[in-house]
């Protein structure tokens, strides 16, 4: 019986890693997050041809797991529609369910957590949590209909 990916959108500082790490807990899931595995490795996470090979890599970990029946947590960010729908459709290809879960918080929240969290070298500045809000492609009441699920903490539905 084929799995269930679910792919967890949102910007940094928004929650992501939060919520996957309550989701792999309750759901017995694999949580895949390429930030973590890059620090693992000594890896700059600011590399982002590094960081296509660790996502490449987990994501065909995280096909095998969903033809076996897992629970398949993709914490990327996943900013953009088209990424996220291809994920979606080679989950559905597999025979998987698949959620999407969107994490959002005000910019002012983003900064504050970046700042505390003090992960990143360089550290991310507020102009760049401006810019990248600008760039992100929200989870329309469109494309959420093409998943399973839809879980968002802003709203209970789009």
């Amino acid at each position: 019986m084929p799995g269930k990916l679910i792919i967890i959108c949102g910007l940094p500082g928004s929650g992501k890693t939060t919520h996957a790490k309550t989701l792999e807990r309750s759901l017995s899931g694999v949580r895949l997050c390429a930030d973590e595995w890059m620090d693992a490795l000594n890896i700059n996470l600011w590399d982002e041809v590094a960081r296509a090979k660790v996502e490449t890599l987990q994501w065909s970990i995280g096909k095998r797991l969903l033809e076996i029946g897992q629970t398949v947590l993709i914490e990327w960010g996943t900013w953009g529609k088209s990424e996220r729908d291809a994920l979606r459709d080679q989950a559905k290809a597999l025979g998987a369910k698949v959620e999407l879960h969107y994490v959002s918080a005000p910019v002012d929240v983003l900064c504050d957590r970046i700042e505390v969290r003090q992960m990143e070298e360089p550290p991310i500045t507020r102009e760049q949590i401006e810019k990248w809000a600008k760039a992100f492609h929200v989870p329309t009441a469109e494309e959420a209909a093409l998943y399973d699920n839809f879980w968002s903490n802003t709203t209970s539905s789009l």
